[in-house]
């Protein structure tokens, strides 16, 4: 893969040509602007008004070492290390998930539905990035945000994403498969995304979710699907004032039978969303 010149707008097209038979075309030219804007802070239109600029051989490289895995199918994000989430700029790394659009719908319907609420406590169940965590954080300054994951790169990652955009949560390592109700009848809101894909659904999947996104962050026992969501719609019911409100993301395939975990754990009024896709992929439930 041998680049015909270090100019940069050769070396643009060079690269977008060797990305187009994976990526097609619009993706591909996509993926090159976002790599030129991360490692040299040109952007569209100031490429199209600087048609003479050169890369150094040390420039090229990190452009040639970037498209090579792309072309190994690495997502964007973890050679960026961040991502775009709620309108804020979130560091990520393979040792936790990508954020999702979806879970950005997520987010927004519990901002709608609690922003007039003077002071409010909301857990984050399984915060990876901190990304759900810290965007409630920021549209509801008048919470306190706890956030929980059991991994510790999770929990520092977290950290760091909280101090970059400039608020304050707190943050707790443990497993939410073995928690217990720390602040019984305290807690107003309990949100969580919990692992849902069955290993049956792999073959589903693209590469490059499969081959760099964590997978305990990912897949559950096909016999045992709904594990995460049975141990936290218990604990949530222990643990929320009466009132507060249980949200979760969800399976597509299992949106019923987790309406029914709901239901069999104590909650009432347990609701399903769809998404931006015409899916089942929320639950909302209340307890009484």
């Amino acid at each position: 893969m041998k680049v015909p010149s270090n100019e940069l707008r050769t070396i643009r097209i060079f690269y977008q040509n060797q990305l187009e038979p994976i990526y097609g075309n619009a993706e591909a030219a996509q993926l090159i602007l976002v790599l030129i804007k991360h490692f040299f802070g040109y952007d569209r239109a100031q490429l199209a008004l600087h048609t003479d600029i050169r890369l150094s051989e040390s420039e090229m490289l990190k452009l040639h070492f970037a498209v090579k895995d792309l072309l190994q199918h690495k997502p964007i994000q973890y050679i960026t290390g961040k991502t775009e989430f709620y309108g804020h700029s979130f560091l990520v790394n393979p040792g936790v998930l990508i954020p999702r659009p979806e879970t950005e719908q997520l987010v927004d319907m519990i901002i709608k539905r609690f922003n007039q609420l003077k002071s409010i406590s909301i857990w984050d169940l399984g915060t990876g990035s901190g990304c759900i965590a810290i965007s409630l954080a920021l549209a509801l300054p008048q919470a306190k945000v706890t956030a929980f994951d059991l991994c510790e790169d999770a929990i520092d990652l977290t950290k760091v994403n909280a101090k970059r955009l400039h608020t304050t949560i707190s943050l707790q390592q443990t497993d939410i498969l073995e928690m217990r109700p720390t602040e019984k009848g305290k807690v107003d809101v309990i949100v969580s995304n919990p692992p849902y894909v069955r290993q049956s659904e792999r073959l589903k999947m693209e590469k490059n979710v499969l081959d760099f996104e964590p997978e305990m962050a990912l897949f559950v026992p096909d016999e045992n699907p709904l594990l995460f969501y049975r141990a936290i719609a218990k604990l949530a019911h222990q643990s929320l004032a009466e009132r507060g409100e249980l949200w979760f993301e969800i399976n597509e395939a299992f949106g019923k039978e987790t309406a029914a975990v709901c239901n069999r754990a104590g909650f009432e009024e347990v609701q399903i969303y769809q998404d931006i896709h015409g899916r089942d992929r929320f639950i909302s439930a209340v307890k009484h």
